[in-house]
């Protein structure tokens, strides 16, 4: 046909490309690719490992945990009483209820580390389960029982365990089969390690428990839950079930979903994870307000990545990734970002910039601003002056963000924030503008000069101690400066504690009348400034200096667009996609993605070669709120015959044969599908439109 033509010569002119030679194919300014792409690899890999690490120490407190207390209820299993406490507790199946929260793609990384935590130190029986593959008991039976027992128990195998061998052998998909197979294994473990001591050579309990993890409790079906909840307790007394409750939403839920005959037979421990906003801000220090990460982003972009955080899935896991594709576009749209590497590369690279670089250096907005002001910066060599201006882009870095911080911890605090709650609220408006001339800086400071002293001196010690960790002589200076501050404040204490002490005594002691004249008097001449407001002003205006000379915005910086990826409007079409366009698109533009010469049609055209579901779009954009199926498929038999070169005046033109008429059903299905159109009741021969005003 027609579309398998398009297909297969649009195959065949596919060659196999090498990843690296995507950021050297195809361009004339890319005479460094190759080093683009393996600093590109670099910090990528940089990305994925601090992202994993700082995973893992985000989950250690609530995994440990729920280890302690899958710990303890496999110690109360095989240490009971005959106690009536006991007989109560043995009846019920222990549950962790883990609320992880509503940013749903996190969850897997969450509980692969805690799958893997549980079969390496408690039990090797530890599995999950997934609502869109357990829609009815029997699947989840299935699944629970194959992926602990290692056998088949229906004629099919389990597609997601293509890792596993299973054997021919089948058992029943039942819970008394499962029981079997779990004493038939404890006998076989201790015949393996006898050991005194109740324990295992592996380091697991004498009987592991059995663990089932649920990953989206909400999205099983509740009637499906009931009954399995309800077949595992009747065998507590010989399995050893725990289960573990993935919650995205409230731990209200579980009353929602299960009755409370069900619930009662659950002793439930609620475990909470921390906060995604936390953890957002937590990967925004670590990848972006750093110096020592070279890449980026400017202020949209950071507020596009936000937004989508904010406003879609608030997946950290997704904000990575729109992290990874800003670095992947900037190495290879920019090809100055040779530079955007650690500090002695860079300075190499600059050095070996050949002239095509050193004119696209010249043609940066940022070194032409400077050249207006500095025009003898042309008679010297351009390669002496990028590295000057690296390396003043490094220590603005350096500089930038600890003030930042500091700014942001002596503004947090504030009544109704004015400088925003979170630190990439200033973050992004220190690089829009100047921070220092808007209103909410303003009132800032005003109500910083309002702070008691004892609310002062613990935020100066706080902005001390984030300048300690730096290095440069302007923080350490800073910090010199700072901690004079602070011991004049408590001097201050011991200077002036007696003349308070008596001056408060003594106007105790006087009369309401001697208080009037005094006030009376006052009132004539300005009021006088205590030391400590004149040492919290100064105080203030040393902090306001810093955040004048170091939080300018970094498109003043020379050379700024080496390290900083500014097309925010790429990013949003790449992570904020609208399928319903690109569908459209697809459909009426077919050349767009096929890259077909015969596709080429001028515009609100399609080429009679186009595919059939694109013919078919077309005609069906004619017609209006009904579409007579008969009368379609004429149309669509004329354009097709067209294609096939056949003379319009002859007989066969425009006829419907069986494959026309099997490829025009297969065209309008697919357009069903999509949403186009769909069948109607009015008329049988008859389909209704369900889109208008497309392309």
């Amino acid at each position: 046909s027609t579309t398998s033509s398009i297909l297969q010569s649009y195959n065949s002119q596919k060659r196999t490309v090498a990843v690296d030679e995507y950021f050297t194919d195809g361009s004339d300014d890319c005479g460094n690719g190759r080093e683009r792409f393996n600093i590109c690899q670099t910090l990528w890999e940089k990305i994925k490992m601090d992202t994993e690490v700082l995973q893992e120490e985000l989950n250690t407190k609530i995994l440990d945990s729920l280890l302690d207390f899958i710990k303890r209820c496999t110690s109360s299993f095989q240490s009971r009483t005959d106690d009536w406490t006991s007989h109560m507790r043995a009846s019920e199946i222990p549950t962790a209820a883990l609320v992880l929260g509503v940013n749903v793609p996190d969850h897997d990384v969450t509980f692969q580390s805690l799958s893997e935590l549980l079969r390496k130190s408690v039990t090797p029986f530890a599995v999950s389960v997934q609502a869109k593959e357990c829609a009815a008991l029997k699947n989840l039976m299935q699944k629970v029982l194959e992926r602990l027992m290692g056998v088949g128990v229906t004629l099919e195998d389990d597609e997601e365990d293509t890792g596993i061998h299973l054997p021919h052998k089948k058992v029943s998909c039942s819970v008394s089969a499962l029981s079997q197979w779990y004493k038939s294994m404890m006998k076989t473990r201790a015949i393996k390690s006898p050991d005194k001591t109740g324990g295992s050579e592996n380091g697991f309990s004498q009987s592991p428990p059995i663990i089932v993890i649920f990953k989206d409790f909400e999205a099983f079906n509740p009637r499906v839950l009931q009954d399995f909840i309800l077949i595992c307790n009747r065998y507590i007394q010989e399995l050893p079930f725990i289960f573990i409750f993935g919650i995205a939403t409230s731990p209200s839920t579980i009353q929602h979903m299960l009755p409370h005959s069900v619930s009662s037979l659950l002793c439930i421990e609620l475990f909470q994870s921390l906060p995604c906003t936390q953890h957002l801000a937590t990967v925004i220090d670590k990848l972006i307000l750093t110096s020592q990460f070279p890449f980026k982003l400017s202020s949209k972009v950071l507020q596009v990545l936000v937004s989508i955080f904010l406003y879609h899935d608030f997946s950290v896991r997704n904000f990575v990734k729109g992290l990874q594709l800003a670095l992947l576009e900037h190495f290879h749209s920019q090809p100055l970002s040779v530079l955007c590497c650690g500090k002695n590369e860079a300075l190499l690279y600059a050095q070996k910039l050949s002239h095509q670089d050193v004119e696209m250096v010249r043609q940066l907005p940022s070194f032409m601003s400077i050249l207006k002001f500095h025009s003898m910066l042309v008679l010297n060599s351009l390669t002496e002056v990028c590295q000057r201006f690296l390396k003043d882009l490094r220590k603005y870095h350096k500089n930038y963000y600890p003030v930042l911080k500091c700014l942001h911890s002596l503004t947090s605090s504030l009544p109704k924030y004015p400088l925003g709650k979170q630190i990439r609220e200033l973050h992004i408006s220190c690089m829009e503008k100047n921070v220092w001339e808007t209103n909410e800086y303003e009132s800032a400071m005003q109500l910083l000069r309002l702070l008691a002293k004892d609310e002062l001196v613990l935020s100066l010690r706080k902005c001390a101690d984030i300048l300690k960790p730096d290095k440069t002589k302007k923080m350490k200076s800073a910090l010199q400066q700072l901690e004079n501050y602070i011991a004049k404040f408590e001097q201050l204490d011991s200077k002036y504690f007696f003349f308070f002490f008596f001056f408060f005594f003594l106007n105790s002691m006087l009369s309401l009348f001697t208080i009037t004249l005094l006030e009376m008097k006052g009132t004539r001449r300005t009021k006088k400034i205590s030391p400590f407001e004149l040492l919290r002003n100064e105080a203030l205006e040393f902090i306001d200096g810093l955040v004048r000379s170091y939080l300018t915005p970094p498109e003043l910086q020379p050379l700024n667009e080496v390290c900083y990826y500014s097309s925010s409007g790429v990013l949003r079409r790449h992570l904020n996609a609208t399928p319903r366009t690109s569908i459209q698109t697809a459909l009426s533009h077919p050349f767009y993605y096929l890259q077909n010469e015969s596709l080429k049609t001028d515009a609100g055209t399609v080429s009679n070669s186009a595919p059939d579901i694109c013919i078919a779009y077309k005609l069906h954009l004619e017609c209006g709120r009904l579409i007579n199926l008969f009368d379609w498929l004429e149309a669509y038999a004329t354009v097709t015959s067209a294609a096939e070169g056949k003379d319009p005046d002859s007989e066969d033109f425009g006829k419907v044969d069986e494959l026309k008429h099997a490829r025009f059903i297969q065209a309008v299905s697919e357009l069903e599908f999509l949403g186009f159109v769909k069948s109607t009741k009015q008329k049988t021969d008859h389909v209704a439109r369900l889109t208008w005003g497309g392309c």
